[in-house]
């Protein structure tokens, strides 16, 4: 059976009122007699109104609606992050809508202007670093107010939210120095993913100041499971007497334990491992993943509160927030004599 649509014109003849008396009542503006509006908004209830939510964005140009661009949907760090956001934006009174680019920066710019064309007040996106001048220009004259996460503020015209990313990857190799690890390796992502990049130089700065330790072997790869399978699999192939790994994300970290055990290595006895993110599988794979806890959850709403901030404020400034890690140490990881 189809379904008749509830007109406001309707509602309006139900309840005995004018139009814009009825638009007033039904969307809690001023100069609508209490009883009026009680009225109105029984009549409404009773007859099954639904808002039509584009026409009055087209009216007061606000669509209540925030765009979440993200690059990878199977990396489980945007898991709680996307949650922070969308519980932040219910509680906004505002629509999220998910997209996921797939480290494509073709499809992410796809994905940006279909966001913009409809008419989202705001997007937030994890990273423009693969993204070139021109893109990032006309982001930022777009108008339209844009939340990067975890991508330092002075790199960037737009407002930011990220963790502590060089501070985390200095906890990691503090933490293996004092087990007394002396020839480590990092698996990175590629260049230009800044806050792996920050994640991978807080480590070797940490490992450097350390004195006494060989300057790390950097591989670099995909920032997934897939790529941290294919760099553990090349360094198990001369580790030269490397004895811990640091993984700049826990996607990464999980494609090295499936590549140690592919080769015969267990985890920690013949190395050790860190990870960075500490996503909910990290306490539950074998061995219980060593990890830098990011606050996700936080870091999304954190995003939303922002950009909700900017898109009702004409003019407003970008806003920066950092939020600080802590290492979470499990079983992956032993001292050596």
């Amino acid at each position: 059976m189809a379904t008749i649509r509830v007109t406001l014109s309707e509602i309006a003849r139900v309840a005995g009122v004018d139009v814009s008396t009825a638009s007033r009542a039904l969307n809690a503006r001023y100069g609508v007699r209490k009883e009026v509006r009680d009225r109105v908004l029984g009549v409404a209830s009773r007859l099954g109104y639904r808002p039509n939510l584009l026409a009055r964005g087209l009216i007061t140009g606000r669509s209540q609606t925030i765009g979440l661009l993200i690059s990878d949907i199977r990396n489980p760090f945007f898991t709680d992050l996307a949650r922070g956001a969308e519980d932040a934006a219910s509680a906004a009174g505002y629509d999220l809508v998910l997209c996921n680019s797939d480290l494509d920066p073709d499809k992410h710019m796809k994905y940006f202007w279909s966001l913009m064309a409809k008419r989202v007040e705001g997007v937030i996106m994890n990273s423009v670093a693969f993204l070139n001048r021109e893109d990032v220009r006309q982001m930022a004259e777009s108008g339209t107010p844009i939340v990067l996460l975890n991508r330092p503020p002075a790199r960037s015209p737009f407002s930011t939210v990220l963790s502590d990313n060089v501070g985390g990857g200095a906890l990691a190799a503090e933490y293996l120095v004092r087990l007394g690890h002396r020839r480590m390796a990092v698996l990175a992502g590629p260049r230009g993913q800044t806050n792996l990049d920050d994640r991978a130089a807080g480590f070797l700065r940490a490992v450097q100041a350390a004195r006494n330790c060989a300057e790390p072997l950097v591989l670099r790869g995909i920032y997934s499971a897939t790529g941290g399978h294919a760099m553990m699999h090349k360094l198990i192939g001369s580790l030269n007497g490397i004895t811990a790994v640091f993984a700049t994300n826990d996607a990464i970290a999980f494609g090295a334990i499936r590549a140690a055990l592919d080769a015969g290595l267990h985890i920690p006895e013949d190395i050790s491992l860190v990870g960075f993110d500490d996503v909910e599988m990290a306490a539950i794979v074998h061995p219980p993943l060593t990890t830098v806890r990011q606050f996700r959850y936080e870091l999304g709403a954190a995003a939303v509160e922002i950009l909700i901030r900017q898109a009702g404020s004409k003019g407003a400034l970008p806003e920066h927030r950092k939020f600080g890690v802590e290492l979470v140490e499990r079983m992956s990881c032993r001292a050596i004599d």
